[in-house]
């Protein structure tokens, strides 16, 4: 960890520029006539269109491509509440993923507010400047509060990715985990560690896409969710369970899936063990999983195992979700991300881990090989069909929806659009 400490700080600081993202101008000025353009007297024009017609802002500015990566900082990462200050090594980080797997232009935004309505009205009031509001490291329950409000009141898309994004990558992970082990969604038995954002998010995904939400189990650092409990809230409703389970231990015995979206060294492999044939176990806390990829697979051969890790198999890493998710509701304008979206992004990412794997990905991997199977349940992030694949379903999905103002009209060229953004990212 010293090391690594060592390499991220000098890459932070790397040739004495600080930080991980600039600002750059896409028209020439380099003349006097280009600076009387952009600037006075040239630009009242555009001003004078945007106040005769809003839509012109997508005509004149970078409204339509541009993403507003927000933070108060109270959840970041792994390390809890830092301060809003904090969290801009993560919001840049974000976007960096956004530039760099989605051709998104994005600014990051740290808000030193924790009162979940003043932060609601100051995003609100800042959300013309955007095409799209990415929510981050907002801390539960508040998080749920704060994007149900902006999504209400904002015509542009809201998108907490600690809560949606992962929920997104679990279900096409375990869509085909479930596949390749003969398993139906709608039988597994699922154990959820960790009932935050993202714990119920991913229960309210899983039951989307077919598993029995009777046969969905999350637990809290006090136990299960339990309908005799009196310290839960209505977020917590839809799964609330009958049974009494003394531990989590206990819980997962004769299950089909563990996720885990908590804290490292929950799992034992006398647990893994007691879980049905072909367990599934997604085991997500970073930068220690509920249980190590090693323990879990000594416990038995038959494990399908991913991790939030990159040094693994079948990496669960929300870069899979989020760009391309914002790309195709970008590129139809739509007003809102709406589950058919997120539905439609995860069928998409289990289907494209089917596909042969290319060069560009063996080659960013040093070379190794990939194949759908047990260790290969995901796309790998520097697919760079992915976001073809994602950003055209999603896009697809917000019209049949009727959220999407522009609707794609020549489909085939739309995706020959994502083709060339890729490629120009490749160059």
């Amino acid at each position: 960890m010293k090391d690594l400490e060592k390499r991220a700080l000098e890459y932070h600081d790397l040739d004495g520029i600080p930080g991980k993202i600039g600002t750059y101008s896409t028209k020439p000025c380099k003349s006097a006539e280009d600076l009387s353009l952009a600037y006075t007297p040239g630009v009242a024009f555009p001003v004078l269109e945007i106040e005769r017609n809003s839509e012109n802002a997508y005509r004149y500015t970078d409204k339509g491509n541009l993403v507003a990566v927000i933070s108060n900082g109270t959840a970041i990462l792994g390390l809890g509440d830092r301060g809003a200050l904090a969290s801009k090594p993560v919001m840049e980080g974000k976007a960096v993923l956004f530039m760099r797997f989605a051709d998104i232009d994005v600014f990051d935004i740290e808000i030193n507010e924790k009162d979940p309505d003043r932060l609601i009205e100051i995003i609100k009031a800042i959300s013309p400047s955007f095409g799209g509001i990415n929510l981050e490291d907002i801390k539960s329950p508040e998080c749920f509060y704060i994007e149900k409000r902006l999504i209400e009141e904002c015509d542009i898309p809201v998108f907490h990715d600690d809560q949606h994004g992962t929920a997104i990558i679990v279900s096409a992970g375990l869509r085909n985990a479930s596949e390749l082990v003969g398993k139906d969604l709608s039988g597994l038995k699922v154990v959820i560690s960790g009932a935050g954002a993202a714990g119920l998010s991913t229960a309210r995904m899983l039951s989307f896409i077919g598993v029995n939400r009777e046969n969905i189990v999350l637990f809290d650092i006090k136990g299960a969710l339990t309908k005799e409990r009196e310290d839960l809230t209505e977020l917590h409703r839809d799964f609330l369970t009958d049974r009494s389970y003394k531990s989590l231990a206990e819980a997962m015995e004769g299950s089909d899936v563990f996720i885990g979206l908590s804290k490292g060294g929950l799992v034992s492999r006398d647990m893994i063990r007691s879980m049905n044939r072909d367990p599934i176990v997604f085991a997500l806390a970073n930068p220690d999983p509920e249980i190590s990829y090693e323990d879990a697979k000594s416990a038995r051969d038959d494990v399908i195992m991913a991790t939030g890790r990159s040094d693994y198999p079948n990496q669960i890493n929300n870069v899979l979700g989020f760009p391309a998710i914002f790309r195709g509701a970008l590129d139809v304008r739509a007003t809102k991300i709406t589950e058919n979206m997120k539905r439609a992004a995860s069928i998409a990412l289990s289907k494209l881990a089917k596909e042969e794997v290319i060069r560009e990905v063996i080659d960013a991997y040093g070379g190794e090989h990939f194949s759908f199977g047990r260790d290969y349940i995901v796309p790998k992030p520097f697919d760079p069909r992915v976001i073809e694949w994602e950003a055209f379903e999603v896009a697809k999905a917000a019209v049949e929806d009727g959220v999407a103002l522009k609707p794609i009209e020549d489909w085939e060229k739309y995706r020959r659009e994502l083709q060339n953004r890729v490629e120009r990212h490749l160059r």
